[in-house]
């Protein structure tokens, strides 16, 4: 489920540190950074802009709260069909937590981790901090964190779940392309949708633009809200592949040689997986002999590992332990339909 956030800015002598995001060693406290004016409330310093993605990827239901960080007078170079060529400097600041902010929820929000994507001398850099119990900082994490906790859904549901927060090559699992880290979700075909900025609601590329950041004339596909009842079936299913499963099954992505590819854009039915043949998938495959046999969820391989939480077999690898109920039913219905 989308949540809209509504940022208004507090008069304040916080601001970026820009030499900490340069800097070899990453400083313990993410405080230290100067990202945000407000820590808890989430609330971002001058020259830090909130954003949102169309399709977001799924982490055990943990709502998403991103921001981003673009040097004064620094460009970012669309890159049709990818993530934006960002400067040196660019900062992607992502925090994972339950928010609870359901009508008939009865429990706090909870912040669980931050994580930075941080560019410089042209390569991207991850790290990441685990919040405290006191919900005031976040502190540099080397070797990760099984959160267990508690978080209301949007039925109002208390769910259990042991949230976990990757260790610093586990990140590396899912950034990896081309043997270099690199950010997922900030493509333009991803983020070309209105946000409710603290001053007015604004199409996030327009604001970008204005903002100085970009400068080319973008034209792609969009993709959509995969939970949106207005869209086509293919297109949700398709938007939730890409960003859920194509920053590794894509070419030149860690999932390469498996020769299955679910980016937005690909159009060839045996890379899509329809009657492909699985690649050394072991005990993965399950006995079947197709990642999708149209027409037949319950005989294709991509459904089955969507649905299992055996560490062995489960797709994503990572990233969840828990399933995405509502994905399921999305991939099944659209198998069904092929």
């Amino acid at each position: 489920m989308l949540c809209l956030l509504f940022f208004s800015y507090l008069d304040s002598s916080v601001y970026v540190k820009e030499d900490l995001i340069y800097q070899d060693k990453p400083p313990k406290k993410l405080s230290e950074y100067g990202f945000f004016q407000d820590m808890n409330n989430q609330k971002p310093s001058d020259g830090v802009l909130p954003y949102d993605l169309i399709s977001p990827l799924f982490s055990d239901y943990a709502d998403k709260l991103r921001f981003i960080y673009i040097p004064e007078n620094e460009i970012a170079t669309y890159k049709p069909n990818k993530v934006f060529d960002f400067p040196n400097g660019t900062a992607l600041i992502k925090t994972f937590a339950y928010l609870n902010n359901y009508q008939n929820s009865n429990i706090s929000k909870q912040l669980l981790e931050t994580r930075l994507l941080i560019k410089k001398n042209n390569e991207w850099v991850n790290v990441s901090y685990v919040w405290n119990d006191e919900q005031n900082e976040a502190f540099l994490s080397i070797a990760g964190k099984t959160i267990s906790t508690k978080f209301v859904n949007e039925f109002g549901d208390l769910i259990d779940v042991r949230y976990r927060v990757p260790n610093i090559n586990q990140c590396k699992e899912c950034h990896i392309s081309n043997k270099k880290i690199t950010p997922i979700g900030p493509k333009a075909r991803n983020l070309n949708r209105d946000f409710e900025y603290f001053n007015g609601r604004m199409n996030q590329l327009t604001k970008w633009h204005n903002q100085g950041w970009i400068v080319d004339e973008i034209n792609e596909k969009n993709m959509v809200d995969w939970s949106d009842k207005s869209s086509s079936l293919d297109a949700k299913a398709r938007s939730y592949l890409d960003i859920n499963c194509a920053h590794c099954h894509i070419e030149g992505g860690s999932a390469d040689t498996s020769g299955l590819y679910l980016d937005y854009t690909e159009n060839r039915k045996i890379n899509l997986g329809i009657f492909k043949k699985p690649v050394a998938t072991g005990r993965a495959s399950n006995n079947l002999s197709y990642s999708i046999v149209p027409g037949e969820p319950k005989k294709s391989i991509l459904l089955f590992r969507m649905e299992s939480l055996d560490p062995g077999i489960m797709m994503p690898e990572s990233g969840r332990a828990l399933q995405h109920k509502e994905a399921i039913e999305l991939i099944n219905e659209w198998i069904k339909n092929l």
